[in-house]
């Protein structure tokens, strides 16, 4: 099978025949029919997500199940599923908790290696999944099946950036009705936070992108206002359409330290701040002290929209077939495999909301 190896730091990805390695008991393999490039799979290109090379990329995926483990129980063959990036066991601590997103499993899937190169060299696939591949083998506990008829690249966005995005608003911000909330950042993550506001029922969702044609995609899918960064100070900006106050909620959706700092300083007395976007292992924030404890603002962090993926994911998917959700608006292109260097770079260059590889 073809699969898209990374090999080092800030270099092109190498696409390559591999051989996958045999499945285990609790394993599925995974015909994959589509796979989103997200920024966390560039950000592991690039350095900022420590991932030693030689891997397998690619974390947001669909596919059917051709094959399963005798001790399987969640799937079976031709199964169409969704990969999910952390996976769910459905036993430890925080899935009993409802906390699925921190299962205890989530580091033991990940460094496995699941297909070998021509050299033999064998390759870990990321956070256990490896969509960036004709196949993938995983533990049953990194997919979830679906039943639907939505298109594959829209359904592999599910499996990362539309659960993280409207999940931050849903579930970890819990945005209310009525509220003001400003997204900072209008990528793929961004524009489902945009959305999972929008069905939350804000009556304002400001939109902070310096791209022109991301503010534009913002609007159409749920913002009421579009502000750029390079206009003027984004604070300033904000409380001018708030009535001096600031927002209830802001995202940054970048993963930059001042960035966060930002959407701290962007919300209200008593408002909330949630760092959605993945900063470097080692970044720090600063934070003014004040506000924080006398005006009671809040900072929250979240990973995959706090969500329970065998609870969402069919909720997402029941909001797309009912036109709550557009997923079709938030996927730019659809490329083979091959070209999957175009896609970084048409990403690196802000040109696309998201590319899917079909």
């Amino acid at each position: 099978m073809k699969a898209a190896i990374f090999t080092e730091n800030d270099g092109p990805l190498s696409v390559e025949d591999v051989k996958p390695l045999d499945p285990g008991p609790r394993d599925v393999v995974v015909k994959v029919t589509a796979s989103g490039l997200c920024h966390s799979d560039l950000s592991v290109i690039n350095g900022t997500l420590p991932m030693p090379p030689p891997a397998v990329l690619g974390h947001e995926g669909a596919g059917i199940v051709e094959w399963v483990g005798a001790e399987v129980s969640r799937v079976k063959e031709g199964d169409r599923v969704i990969g999910s990036f952390i996976p769910a066991c459905g036993t430890c601590w925080f899935c009993l908790h409802d906390q699925s997103n921190l299962c205890e499993n989530t580091y033991t899937v990940m460094m496995n290696p699941r297909c070998e190169r021509s050299d033999g060299t064998h390759l870990p696939t990321m956070t256990g999944l490896g969509t960036f591949a004709e196949q993938m083998t995983c533990d049953e506990m990194s997919v979830v099946k679906v039943e639907t008829d939505l298109p594959d690249e829209q359904l592999a966005l599910i499996g990362c950036g539309v659960t993280t995005g409207v999940g931050a608003a849903l579930n970890t911000a819990r945005v209310e009705p009525g509220s003001t909330v400003v997204v900072i950042g209008c990528g793929g993550v961004g524009q489902a936070v945009i959305q999972g506001a929008r069905i939350a029922g804000a009556a304002r969702i400001i939109a902070v992108d310096p791209v022109a044609f991301k503010r534009d995609t913002a609007l159409k899918l749920g913002a009421t206002d579009a502000v750029d960064p390079e206009a003027g100070d984004v604070v300033a900006q904000v409380q001018a359409l708030t009535g001096g106050r600031g927002a209830d909620y802001a995202f940054e959706v970048i993963g930059v330290p001042d960035l966060i700092t930002q959407a701290f300083n962007c919300v209200r007395n008593g408002g909330a701040a949630i760092a959605v976007g993945v900063p470097r292992f080692d970044a720090l924030v600063n934070l003014p002290t004040y506000p924080l404890v006398l005006g009671e603002k809040r900072l929250l962090g979240t990973v995959y929209g706090s969500a329970n993926v065998r609870r969402d994911f069919p909720r997402l998917v029941g909001l797309v077939e009912t036109g709550r959700l557009d997923i079709g608006d938030m996927v730019s292109s659809t490329i083979p495999l091959d070209d999957i260097n175009k896609g970084f770079d048409a990403m690196k260059a802000g040109e696309v909301i998201r590319s899917v590889i079909v």
